[in-house]
């Protein structure tokens, strides 16, 4: 299953409505198919604003291999963790999948 990223462009002060709308087209124009974008002011008085445009977009094969490491990483952290709690508490009887209670035999 591949999943989608958000991905955002802003786009800065432009001189004239033309160039804004040129931009937008061009803009519309690279998004990928079913991106669900949405365009939005952003910022303020002091800071100025933007126009922010986001979009959903397919993860790349580097995006989806570093997230895979990064989540083996922490449910290998998440097991250790697990089997310290259970070596301070004591022999815990458990059947993952399994509807029931939680019994901790000290």
């Amino acid at each position: 299953m591949s999943r989608r990223v958000k991905e955002f462009i802003e786009i800065e002060d432009h001189s004239s409505l033309d160039d804004l709308i040129a931009k937008l087209i061009e803009v519309r124009d690279a998004l990928p198919a079913e991106s669900e974008a949405e365009l939005r002011l952003r910022g303020d008085d002091v800071f100025g604003r933007k126009l922010s445009i986001s979009y959903f977009r397919d993860q790349t094969a580097e995006e989806a291999e570093c997230e895979k490491r990064y989540a083996d990483a922490c449910k290998e952290a998440k097991e250790r963790d697990l089997a310290r709690l259970q070596e301070e508490l004591g022999v815990v009887c458990y059947t993952p999948g399994r509807k029931g209670k939680l019994r901790i035999v000290a």
